[in-house]
């Protein structure tokens, strides 16, 4: 989706509680969300859609602050949070959670190396 006017559904923050934000993007929609269209950014490998199980592995409650990111190529609040490349909708600034192993298998296996959103490593 890169570089498309594409947008994830943004949720109301009546029920927020029940946010979810992606482990591997930091993409927050509620959990239904997640698993009727998956994650707008990595579903293909993080395959939520229909499944309510990786919707509970690959997501989190566990989140720090949420920006609303409307112009991701221009927005140097995106470059910074390294979702430029991702979609329109709102994200988690910090994530604190690991992806599944298979899933970082599949990104390694792909050459691209998974960076924790939880702001612990350094860069």
């Amino acid at each position: 989706m890169e570089g498309s006017t594409a947008a994830a559904i943004i949720p109301s923050t009546k029920g927020s509680k029940q946010l979810r934000a992606c482990l591997l993007c930091s993409l927050i929609q509620h959990p239904l969300d997640f698993r009727k269209y998956g994650c707008p950014n990595c579903e293909e490998v993080m395959q939520m859609k229909n499944s309510g199980d990786r919707v509970t592995v690959c997501t989190t409650t566990h989140f720090d602050g949420v920006i609303s990111v409307i112009d991701p190529e221009k927005s140097w609040v995106a470059k910074w949070q390294r979702t430029s490349k991702y979609v329109r909708g709102m994200y988690a600034i910090r994530v604190r959670g690991r992806i599944p192993e298979d899933v970082e298998h599949a990104l390694d296996n792909r050459g691209i190396r998974y960076r924790p959103r939880d702001q612990n490593e350094q860069e």
